[in-house]
């Protein structure tokens, strides 16, 4: 007899956490692995939750066991394989019931997703899951794109295995279609410049400084008591503190330089380039992880190339000065992506709600975005959270900081280009004057694409090249 009240497909790593906190708040859960093994291990290790959890055998008894009308949780990889498990669980659906993507999809799939589904009288929307096996487990924080009617028919169970600040759930219903989805690529984005940043102030300790991990260890966790509190900060502690078992090293000395990369950073530049944007301090990072990836290229280019001496960056205080400022431009540039992103779509989005949902159980989850959510709601100056009066107050004391940091950087050959890209965003957008009069002139010359005159309203203008022969 159908008694649960979601069914979820997929027991890997969020997956099962995810069932296992679903069933942890009172909920009945019917649970579908495809490979029947990992479902029998999931249940075997369940503890004294399996009496609320129904291990099924196939989409028809998964859909079976849960009560009409009925909600479907699809936990598996992005793309092709949730189209499969869509097809596979489609015959036995009936109309008005729910299927929810909760992994890191393309917001372009969700909108096809949710289109040719409304389109069969089924019900489909996107879920970004943020906080990792241990949000999953315990407390995520959740964003969700699709119809309002169909969240609210499982709104109690998304905001009882939501991650809470104080006692505000982690977890908003953010706009039709792929507009979840979405907000999970930004942020995913934004954490791309955050680490990378991060990795880049330890690569000046390490190279320009000298620090040893251990010491290392020490300024980070003093930063998380401070306005650089976030949990990525928090971890970074934890990870140069800790101790290779097998060698006694510092654990980072041991781990090989590759990052890798599961699409969502490059999803967020490519949104961004599409909306004639620019998030350059993600683009660095992303790229940067890509270069990680070309070991053999850089260990060559090292032999070939003597590098220069290290230069000692500035002291703590500077770097952790130089890494907020760079820290709230990678907010600015989420910010501004997210609400061209609402235009152009046509989303509510509510950003200081985005900013209030990412407080807790996300990866980035960070003192800042409590101030970020009432700067917002105050009005963001030009758009831009740069220019709220608190964020503000932190570049001016910051940027020079940056400056020196990114000085240091170059001069000693030490890679910093997400850091590098922050102050070459700040630099451009406080520059009143900048040098696209030259590139007006050149396209002007070149193709009569005419410009704009500072003298006088107007466009089309041409400079006198346009009447010289040749």
């Amino acid at each position: 007899m159908a008694g649960a009240r979601i069914g979820v497909v997929g027991l890997g790593t969020m997956g099962g956490a995810l069932a296992l906190n679903i069933a942890e708040h009172g909920f009945p859960v019917a649970v579908w692995n495809r490979t029947e093994s990992v479902t029998e291990a999931f249940m075997a290790n369940a503890g004294a939750l399996r009496d609320r959890l129904t291990p099924t055998d196939s989409p028809a008894a998964l859909v079976a066991a849960v009560a009409q009308p009925r909600a479907i949780l699809i936990m598996v990889n992005a793309g092709a394989a949730v189209d499969a498990v869509i097809a596979g669980l489609l015959p036995y659906l009936s109309p008005g019931d729910l299927l929810i993507d909760g992994g890191n999809a393309d917001f372009h799939d969700t909108i096809r997703r949710e289109a040719d589904l409304s389109a069969k009288g089924l019900r489909f929307f996107g879920m970004g899951v943020s906080g990792g096996e241990e949000g999953a487990r315990h407390g995520p924080s959740i964003m969700v794109g699709g119809p309002a009617e169909a969240y609210e028919g499982v709104r109690d169970i998304i905001e009882a295995i939501a991650a809470r600040y104080q006692d505000d759930p982690c977890a908003a219903h953010l706009g039709p279609d792929g507009a979840g989805h979405f907000v999970k690529t930004v942020h995913n984005g934004i954490e791309y410049g955050d680490m990378q940043m991060i990795a880049e102030v330890w690569g000046l300790m390490r190279d320009g400084a000298g620090m040893k991990p251990a010491e290392a260890a020490k300024v980070f966790a003093d930063w998380d008591k401070g306005a650089l509190k976030s949990y990525l900060i928090e971890i970074t502690a934890k990870v140069l503190a800790a101790t290779d078992p097998e060698t006694g090293r510092p654990m980072v000395e041991v781990i090989e330089d590759r990052a890798g990369q599961k699409g969502t950073g490059r999803w967020t530049l490519i949104e961004a380039l599409k909306l004639g944007l620019s998030v350059t301090t993600i683009e660095a990072a992303v790229a940067a992880r890509s270069f990680s990836a070309q070991k053999d290229v850089r260990v060559a280019g090292a032999a070939l190339f003597s590098p220069p001496a290290p230069v000692a960056p500035p002291g703590a205080d500077d770097l952790g000065r130089a890494l907020l400022a760079a820290k709230i431009i990678a907010y600015d540039q989420g910010l501004t992506l997210l609400a061209a992103a609402a235009v152009e779509f046509k989303w509510p989005l509510d950003l200081a709600r985005i900013a209030e949902i990412w407080r807790a159980g996300c990866i980035i989850r960070s003192a800042l975005l409590n101030d970020i959510a009432g700067a917002v709601r105050a009005g963001l100056p030009e758009g831009q959270l740069i220019f709220a009066p608190a964020f503000a107050a932190h570049l001016r004391d910051g940027i020079p900081a940056l400056r020196r940091t990114v000085s240091a950087a170059a001069l000693g050959g030490t890679p910093a280009p997400a850091l590098a890209a922050a102050l070459a965003y700040f630099d451009q957008m406080t520059r009143a004057r900048g040098t696209a009069d030259l590139i007006q002139g050149q396209r002007d010359f070149f193709g009569a694409h005419g410009f704009s005159r500072t003298d006088r309203p107007g466009e089309g203008f041409h400079g006198p090249w346009a009447m010289a022969p040749g």
